[in-house]
């Protein structure tokens, strides 16, 4: 619906707008009669009727427009009916948040460490949850995986398909690089790689890990300054229980637990964040991580104030139409009896 058609009656607003253009009818209807009453006014009567002389000159003049202007009363009413009022009963406004399209990268950590059990199953599992839960959270940004250990490689590039992410996501295991290492920075400048350049005007990194950097050609801070050269801002996100954690070691006899301490560099993470103007989280349990994801997706959508109207339901047309047929029948019954006396 046009602007063009954006009539509003007072405290009404009207389904069919567009058909209040006929109300010109009515106007025009009465225009018309007052062209041919002062036509017939202009002719002169040789023999005028003893009733006439009896009617006033200004009821001679008023009588013609009376069923005129009932039957323009009556188109009137049945415009109004077909046009639907409804009332605005009430303005409501609201602040509405809405991703305009994204470029989101996550970067996940999938060293042996991410096997611990301070998580339900264990970390990397609880992440893969979170994560597919704030994907199908955001339909309209594209996003891709990368994953690191000792080094980094990509596991889907950026898509809307998030189908296909989804599954690479699922596909996703810990320690397939046997490398027992992490290389943070390496993460990281792949995932800002990662990143097309191009309309979309929000660039994010979501980084995750559970240890400090060890390993790689390029530190966390190095990468860090890449991001911010190219406008990326990267959420980082320690993973791991505070204290001790159940973590895999290899023996002979296979992979057992034993109780370590949680070492995950957080004044790296912080730097990294702070640099890119995203933010540092601490996860620790599946919990905690979901709540930062939330957190991440209520910051990385656009806020604007919406006006919404609560409406009534619209006015029945049934009375309209009946007003109308009354004045239609009033205005006929006129012309057929009053007028004809009076010309």
């Amino acid at each position: 619906m046009t602007d063009w058609f954006d009539i509003r009656f007072w405290t009404y607003d009207f389904i069919n707008p567009e058909v209040l253009w006929l109300l010109l009818l009515a106007p025009l209807l009465i225009a018309f009669r007052f062209w041919r009453n002062n036509k017939r006014s202009s002719l002169t009567f040789s023999a005028p009727s003893r009733e006439l002389e009896t009617i006033s000159d200004s009821t001679q003049q008023v009588l013609p427009f009376l069923s005129t202007l009932l039957f323009a009363l009556a188109i009137t009413g049945i415009i109004f009916g077909i046009a639907q009022p409804y009332r605005l009963s009430e303005e409501e406004e609201f602040q509405k948040k809405y991703s305009e399209g994204i470029d989101i990268v996550l970067a996940v950590d999938i060293s042996v460490s991410m096997l611990a059990r301070d998580f339900k199953p264990n970390r990397l599992e609880a992440a893969k949850n979170v994560a597919a839960e704030f994907i199908a959270n955001r339909p309209n940004d594209r996003i891709g995986l990368v994953v690191y250990e000792g080094e980094a490689f990509t596991q889907c590039p950026s898509t809307t398909d998030h189908r296909i992410l989804l599954e690479s996501l699922k596909n996703v295991e810990a320690g397939v690089l046997n490398t027992n290492r992490t290389a943070i920075g390496m993460g990281l400048g792949l995932a800002v790689a990662r990143l097309r350049s191009d309309e979309l005007k929000s660039k994010v990194v979501i980084l995750m890990s559970d240890g400090v950097s060890n390993a790689g050609d390029i530190d966390p801070v190095t990468a860090a300054e890449l991001a911010k050269a190219k406008g990326v801002r990267v959420y980082t996100i320690g993973v791991g229980s505070k204290g001790t954690a159940p973590m895999p070691v290899n023996t002979p006899f296979g992979i057992r637990y034993q109780q370590m301490q949680v070492d995950i560099d957080e004044e790296a993470l912080t730097r990294v964040a702070q640099m890119t103007g995203g933010e540092y989280f601490r996860a620790t349990d599946e919990t905690s991580l979901r709540e930062i994801y939330q957190t991440i997706d209520t910051m990385e959508k656009t806020k604007v104030n919406v006006l919404e109207y609560r409406v009534d339901p619209p006015v029945k047309a049934i009375p309209f139409y009946v007003f109308a047929l009354v004045l239609l029948t009033g205005g006929f019954i006129v012309s057929q009896t009053i007028e004809k006396r009076v010309v």
